[in-house]
């Protein structure tokens, strides 16, 4: 909080520097308040982008979702493709537990879906490739971006298409705290705490397109997909 009080200190016409946030949420608060919220827009409109994106990838094979949280993604998108089968990794034990009740909600999804505890970059993956990655909001809690798209480097499969959706950091405090008031108003006191701090954590487009180049993936597309994400995708080169 020192951090932004200081980066708000800066003024509006600064262009608003990146603070990085804890890499893992661990408090049990933090993910009964992420498990319980209705994500079920962000959390679908992930699928439906992915859908879009790649409209002739099959939907058979293995699935890796880097940074699944709770595995609502995982299951909607197990849901979304019945012939697939998802492995979500993610560095905090409470949150992989926090969702536990989705999974019994949907037991014919959740039979192809498995939760992994892994902390990038010491734990690989379960599979050594996968015929698809994606994510959702984990690029922006690593203080090094690099962690993540190594692990898409070493997992993703040749020719295999790749989904990356994150926040975007604003230009400045102002616009942030804007973007909080707006999108989080009703949200409890620690949902509002983190997107706020998160936003500051984020990268800008420009920024992704730098890590994409450092990691030979320069044919992916970055592209603002709203006021405050962002979206990464192509195929593993290599095919």
């Amino acid at each position: 909080e020192n951090n932004t009080a200081r980066a708000i200190g800066r003024g509006a016409d600064a262009t608003m520097k990146r603070i990085p946030e804890p890499e893992l949420m661990t408090e049990e608060e933090q993910a009964r308040a992420y498990a319980n919220a209705n994500f079920a827009e962000p959390h679908q409109r992930v699928i439906d982008l992915f859908r879009a994106t790649f409209p002739d990838w099959p939907g058979v094979g293995h699935v890796l979702d880097l940074g699944c949280g709770p595995g609502d993604i995982a299951l909607r998108f197990a849901r979304a493709y019945p012939a697939c089968e998802v492995d979500g990794v993610d560095g905090a034990p409470a949150m992989l537990a926090a969702g536990r009740h989705l999974f019994e909600r949907d037991p014919e999804a959740g039979r192809r879906v498995r939760l992994h505890l892994a902390l990038l970059p010491r734990d690989p993956a379960p599979r050594a490739r996968y015929d698809a990655v994606i994510s959702n909001s984990l690029l922006h809690h690593l203080h090094d971006p690099h962690v993540f798209w190594s692990a898409v480097r070493r997992h993703a499969a040749p020719g295999a298409p790749v989904l990356m959706v994150d926040l975007m950091r604003p230009a400045s405090p102002e616009e942030a705290q804007r973007l909080t008031d707006l999108h989080a108003a009703g949200e409890p006191d620690v949902l509002r705490r983190d997107f706020h701090h998160s936003l500051f954590a984020a990268f800008t487009p420009d920024e992704v397109r730098d890590q994409l180049r450092h990691h030979g993936l320069d044919g992916f597309t970055v592209a603002a997909i709203s006021d405050r994400h962002l979206m990464a995708h192509g195929r593993m080169p290599g095919a």
